[in-house]
């Protein structure tokens, strides 16, 4: 079973629903709506990582994210934080979170190993060149797939090194994340390279830019979404990646359209199991 990972964003700026869950409450009803979905984990992140997003002061982030997490968690939800500070990370823990998503992979925040070794948390260690602000400066390859490949094994390195035991380790890909389009494919269709580290693999190409170059704009779309494409069909296409992620043998995914990448995978499993 590919594990489904939900996205929260209690952020006023992330790009296709900053703003929507700020309120307690709403926050609160947007997870319920997600774990009624399909969800197995809602991912719950207090700072956007979308390109240009300038950063969000650490007591800020903690006072968005802490009291979501505490709420889903105290009705049986089972929470992930989003967060490249250690300092949020360790918070988040203690209010109930069982997974740290960074996506800087420890880059972000030196102490951030460390925190979660002192916990009994998960990691996801994403592949990441630098913040938002200018993450495409980075985006220079040789070969794509081999350093994301050879970067992703230092991050794991350095886990180790912190005292974080490899069975607590997730990796991610990091798509769209000092990443162009072309190179965003090239790591998909290669993600068999990154599963054959031997670590469960999540993958999140929810709504991403890479997605809408791909399938273009239709002229006078109902909903359009960031960019000009309509957030339907990147949802549709986000689910289609998100298959295919998992016959390459992605453990999780993460995206926003719970539903539709539910009922994408149940199709990918009656089709492989012939019945």
């Amino acid at each position: 079973m590919t594990t489904i990972m939900g996205i929260l964003n209690i952020t006023p700026d992330s790009f296709s629903d900053g703003g929507r869950y700020l309120d307690l409450d709403a926050a609160i009803g947007h997870a319920e709506t997600l774990r009624r979905a399909g969800a197995h984990i809602v991912d719950v992140g207090g700072e956007s990582t979308r390109p240009g997003a300038e950063r969000v002061d650490p007591d800020l982030e903690r006072g968005r994210v802490v009291p979501v997490i505490e709420a889903l968690a105290a009705r049986g939800i089972v929470v992930s934080v989003d967060t490249m500070n250690a300092g949020t990370a360790a918070a988040a823990v203690s209010a109930g979170a069982r997974i740290v998503n960074d996506v800087s992979g420890g880059l972000a925040d030196p102490d951030m190993f460390a925190a979660v070794a002192a916990s009994d948390a998960d990691v996801v260690i994403g592949h990441w060149r630098g913040h938002s602000t200018d993450m495409y400066a980075t985006a220079r390859y040789d070969d794509v797939v081999a350093e994301v490949v050879a970067e992703l094994q230092e991050r794991v390195s350095a886990a180790a090194a912190a005292g974080i035991a490899p069975s607590r380790i997730i990796l991610d890909p990091g798509i769209g994340f000092g990443k162009r389009g072309e190179q965003n494919w090239a790591v998909l269709h290669r993600l068999d390279r990154i599963v054959g580290l031997g670590k469960r693999v999540l993958v999140g190409t929810s709504r991403k830019g890479f997605l809408r170059e791909a399938i273009g704009d239709v002229p006078g779309a109902d909903t359009p979404g960031a960019g000009g494409a309509d957030i339907g069909r990147r949802d549709l296409a986000t689910a289609v990646t998100s298959s295919l992620a998992a016959d390459a043998g992605a453990w999780g995914v993460r995206v926003h359209d719970v539903a539709t990448t539910r009922d994408a995978l149940a199709v990918r499993s009656r089709w492989r199991e012939g019945s």
